[in-house]
C-alpha cells in the first residue's frame, strides 16, 4: 500500500533540509545535524534497497506558490503562500508498505526539530478509504 508523508515546516529562511532553517534547529549544534544528515543518508539507503522507496521532492518557498480558486465568474489566481499559517508544505516522500505498521515506522523516522510530518495513505479507486 502506497503512503506519503507531507514534511510540514516553517523555515526561515526558506531552505532545505528544513531543520537547519527553523529556529529549533538553528539552536541545536552543527553535530546533531551531522549526524541527523547521516541518519537520514542511511534511511533513504534502507528505503531504496527495500523496494518501499517511490519518489520524493523538496518543495519550493510558499512565497512562490500560486493558488488557483473557483468562483461562479471564473477562476482566480492569487499569490503564495497559499495558508494563514507558520507551517507550510515543504516536501513529500512517497513509500510503497506492506503494512501501515511499516509506514508509520517510516514515517516517526522523518520527524526532525521544528517540523511536523504527516502519513496519509494514498487513495485508489475502489479502496478502504473513499
Amino acid at each position: 500500500m502506497k503512503y506519503v508523508i507531507l514534511i510540514h515546516a516553517n523555515p526561515d529562511p526558506w531552505g532545505h533540509p528544513t531543520s537547519r532553517y527553523n529556529p529549533e534547529g538553528r539552536a541545536l549544534p552543527a553535530e546533531y545535524h551531522e549526524k541527523a544528515d547521516r541518519e537520514f543518508e542511511a534511511l533513504l539507503g534502507e528505503l531504496s534497497a527495500s523496494g518501499e522507496f517511490v519518489t520524493a521532492e523538496a518543495l519550493a518557498d510558499p512565497a512562490s506558490a500560486t493558488l488557483y480558486g473557483w468562483s461562479p465568474e471564473g477562476h482566480l489566481a492569487t499569490d503564495g503562500p497559499y495558508a494563514e499559517t507558520k507551517e507550510q508544505l515543504a516536501g513529500f516522500f512517497l513509500i510503497d508498505c506492506e503494512t501501515r505498521e511499516r509506514a508509520e515506522e517510516i514515517a516517526a523516522r522523518f520527524a526532525q526539530p521544528g517540523g511536523v510530518v504527516e502519513l496519509r495513505p494514498v487513495m485508489w479507486p475502489g479502496g478502504d478509504d473513499q
